[in-house]
């Protein structure tokens, strides 16, 4: 793989930032889910963005 230029990891580094605070708010809002179909559905998004986090993070690799 090439070498990423500087704005390409200041972008990579902000998408992996935005993915990893959306991971932890539909997981704490999945915490505080009373109805068990909206629980399953943020836990459902959470895992969702944890993908795109971990795919994110594979470009660094």
């Amino acid at each position: 793989m090439s070498q990423l230029s500087e704005k390409e990891l200041s972008s990579l580094n902000e998408l992996l930032s935005e993915e990893e605070l959306l991971v932890k708010k539909f997981q704490m809002l999945a915490d505080h889910a009373t109805d068990s179909s909206v629980k399953s559905e943020m836990e459902e998004i959470s895992k969702r963005h944890q993908s795109h986090f971990n795919q994110l993070y594979e470009h660094l690799s």
